[in-house]
């Protein structure tokens, strides 16, 4: 049960959400059609070409889901936790993925699968920063975890079960930002191409500079005064 959600969390998971949608519009928009805000197609295409000995599938889609682990590894090492907590390293983590996201779209303009490469890592940075907030899911990069929750919630309210309004208000709010985010990415992709990327890295450049102004540290995530 969520018992409460600050205004940060609010703010920060839906701007997020969208910067997801509008990230991964740009991937699915491009010649490749390919999906970089998470790789479960793009496992199960590595599966398949495995299966079916097409090597020049099993270097793209494993090249792919190796970007992504390694930019959710970059977010392990420097937030160090699953759970979002302010007072973690969230600016940092933050700023990198805006860096990643601007030399993905400087490397899209002559290369497009090493910028997707680095698209797609960036967004594994971002799914990495945080997987729960009190109780309940905070996934900002893909909407299973998020649909899933608002279809179980549906199906309590048929039966008649208790019901967690608090989560469902968060999942609605992911859910109506990624939708959001990949509707602004796909109208300006037709107009401004791969440099929708560097908006997506400008967005997530200012949340880290706003984040590490405005949202003070746990006094347990402080350092002790000597």
């Amino acid at each position: 049960m969520v018992r409460k959600l600050e205004r940060w969390v609010w703010i920060g998971g839906g701007l997020l959400a969208l910067n997801g949608g509008m990230v991964n519009s740009v991937g699915l928009s491009s010649i490749a059609q390919q999906t970089v805000s998470h790789v479960t197609g793009t496992t199960t295409l590595f599966a398949l070409a495995v299966g079916q000995g097409n090597s020049e599938m099993i270097l793209r889609a494993g090249a792919l889901v190796l970007a992504f682990a390694a930019g959710a590894a970059l977010a392990g090492m420097i937030v160090k936790s699953e759970s979002l907590k302010r007072g973690r390293r969230y600016a940092a983590a933050l700023g990198l993925e805006a860096g990643l996201l601007a030399v993905a779209a400087l490397v899209m303009r002559e290369h497009l699968m090493p910028g997707l490469l680095v698209t797609t890592a960036a967004c594994g940075l971002q799914n990495g920063l945080a997987s729960t907030y009190s109780g309940a899911i905070l996934r900002t990069t893909h909407m299973t975890g998020v649909i899933t929750d608002l279809g179980a919630t549906a199906g309590y309210l048929l039966g008649r079960a208790p019901v967690d309004g608090l989560r469902a208000r968060l999942h609605g709010m992911l859910l109506t930002a990624f939708m959001g985010g990949a509707i602004i990415g796909g109208f300006l992709y037709v107009r401004i191409g791969w440099r929708v990327l560097f908006l997506a890295a400008a967005l997530t450049a200012s949340l880290a500079i706003l984040y590490s102004v405005l949202v003070r540290p746990d006094p347990d995530q402080q350092s002790p005064t000597p």
